[in-house]
């Protein structure tokens, strides 16, 4: 999915070149060896050539049988032909290199003096084991194919609760990275969106507290409120509030049927775009870390705020939704926020990803980080080079910056979804 070393010049090797790099080292420092991995490795140019290493291993074995003396014969050995097989290629891929075993087994055998002649035995032996090879490779068909189903499912699952954003979106030149902690699933507690209104441009992001499908389902419950009070409500605080009292109703729902998340809570940023006026950007804090302002200037982190994590007000006794802070965005400048997956990333030695240490580094390298996507890919790079490619939790990085051009509006006055 998305790795890659920072320091790697990939020169002029083309995207789709370089994203299965990427994706190849990534499942390597990830310690990933499942279907998607072998399907990208074993694939040259879109062309699977699965069947090259079984066919090596044929030949290899009977070349070195034709060059041994009689006292070391190596024929016997083409019964892990259609094992490799198995492991590479398709039912009737293995089947085939079983086929092609045994008749290499008869050349081979039969070249050789009587008396030096292996004979039937080695022959039931490679026939027996390319039957069991067959059955192998059929069992592990199977599973991947169940598998690779249930990984389509959590896609479709993954797109509907984290729904693509167009490219200009409220007036939001935006970037986002997602990486689930269960890299089977791809789908996991943290959440962002943007949702453009009548009132403005909301963005969200945060993280629900716990993994699997019970934080997916906290996590729509919040994007649900989000995208509709975040388009209908003048206010930010209204918004910020409805989506408390949305985490305390799912809240009491899953206590009341017996679950035991009954207790579970998010944290999140709620961000504000006013259609018109200065530059500004409207900030609630529910217990996040406050997001970083990436700018020409350097990197500065915005006000932390008050709020506690969505779902915990009623608990601690607090009184309503956090504060809501109107910050000053300078020109040019880019809003990164990212989940815990990004700040709580250790490497061996359990030293957290400093982010804003290495953005600043990287933004005096080359200004161009400013820009969402650049800035999204240096920070999920980083997280991961840092964590040697082992997500403890799900990780989200997510960049906006308001676009603002000669008659034109965040919000254009239609109804978008």
């Amino acid at each position: 999915m998305q790795h890659r070393h920072p320091h790697v010049s990939l020169g002029t090797v083309s995207d789709g070149a370089r994203r299965t790099l990427s994706r190849l080292v990534g499942y390597a420092r990830a310690g990933r060896f499942d279907a998607p991995f072998r399907f990208d490795l074993l694939r040259v140019g879109g062309v699977s050539v699965g069947w090259l290493a079984p066919l090596l291993l044929l030949v290899g074995i009977g070349l070195t049988d034709f060059g041994t003396g009689g006292e070391f014969r190596t024929a016997s050995w083409l019964v892990l032909v259609p094992a490799l097989a198995a492991a590479l290629c398709g039912v009737w891929g293995t089947a085939v290199f079983v086929a092609l075993g045994l008749v290499a087994y008869l050349v081979v055998d039969r070249s050789w003096p009587h008396h030096f002649q292996t004979g039937l035995p080695d022959f039931i032996l490679i026939a027996f084991g390319g039957i069991l090879a067959v059955l192998a490779c059929a069992v592990r068909v199977r599973g991947e194919g169940r598998m690779l189903h249930m990984m389509d499912i959590a896609e479709t699952t993954r797109r509907t609760v984290l729904r693509p954003l167009p490219p200009v979106w409220g007036g939001l030149d935006h970037a986002a990275v997602y990486l689930a902690a269960d890299s089977e699933a791809r789908v996991g507690g943290d959440f962002y969106d943007i949702q453009p209104g009548p009132h403005g441009t909301r963005v969200l992001l945060g993280d629900v507290q716990g993994k699997g499908l019970y934080a997916v389902e906290a996590a729509a419950a919040l994007l649900g409120t989000f995208r509709e009070a975040g388009y209908h409500e003048a206010e930010l605080a209204t918004v910020a509030a409805r989506l408390e009292t949305r985490m305390l109703r799912h809240r009491e729902h899953t206590r009341s049927l017996g679950r035991d998340d009954g207790d579970r809570f998010a944290t999140a940023v709620l961000l504000g775009f006013p259609l018109s006026g200065p530059p500004t950007v409207e900030l609630a804090v529910f217990g996040h870390e406050p997001p970083l302002a990436v700018g020409p200037e350097g990197v500065r982190a915005l006000p932390e705020g008050d709020g506690l994590p969505l779902g915990l007000c009623d608990l601690m006794g607090a009184a309503g939704p956090p504060t809501v802070r109107r910050v000053t965005l300078a020109p040019g400048e880019t809003l990164l926020l990212v989940t815990d997956g990004v700040t709580e990333a250790r490497d061996r030695a359990g030293r957290f990803y400093p982010l804003a240490d290495e953005v600043s580094r990287a933004l005096a390298l080359d200004p161009r980080v400013i820009e969402p996507a650049r800035l999204v890919g240096f920070v999920r790079d980083g997280t991961l080079r840092h964590s040697v490619g082992r997500l403890e939790d799900d990780t989200t990085i997510f960049a906006v910056r308001p676009r603002v051009t000669d008659g034109e509006t965040p919000w254009d006055g239609h109804s978008p979804s």
